[in-house]
């Protein structure tokens, strides 16, 4: 018989003035300011939804990568990400479109091979990340790996 568990992620916020207002988020690992950016007419205050929702997929995919490369025994000597949210407006409608996730992986060692399969590695944690998953359907997920051996540059 197996075990069901759930866990559950709180989060507090405070808000002040209207659509051009700025809030308060606070969660356990997470503190700052938030208002609507600069891009759709707010004052810019902090962080957006729109950082946030990339931020938490970008985390999500992150984690869920070194985990893969640490199973499968690579040796990582960096492991760094730029991720990209694209937002469109289509006949008044607001929405993600896209977001595109850059790894760049360094390895200790390897050869072509071990390359090949860092890159198949950072595609897969696309795959199976919580987060992606959720917003599969919704938005495109494109993955840009940049896999090398030997010293960070």
């Amino acid at each position: 018989m197996s075990q069901q568990s759930q866990h559950s992620f709180t989060l507090n916020a405070t808000w002040e003035g209207g659509r051009l207002g700025a809030g308060h988020l606070k969660a356990k690992g997470l503190d700052t300011q938030m208002s609507v950016p600069t891009e759709f007419g707010g004052p810019n205050t902090g962080t957006n939804p729109e950082e946030l929702l990339i931020g938490s997929a970008m985390t999500c995919y992150m984690i869920t990568l070194a985990a893969i490369l640490e199973k499968r025994n690579f040796k990582v000597i960096s492991l760094t990400l730029q991720s990209e949210g694209i937002v469109g407006v289509e006949a008044g409608n607001t929405g993600f479109r896209q977001i595109i996730h850059r790894p760049t992986i360094v390895l200790g060692d390897g050869d072509e091979k071990t390359i090949e399969v860092a890159q198949q590695a950072a595609h897969r944690a696309e795959e199976v990340c919580m987060i992606s998953k959720a917003m599969r359907g919704n938005i495109d997920f494109i993955v840009e790996p940049t896999v090398r051996i030997g010293q960070n540059v």
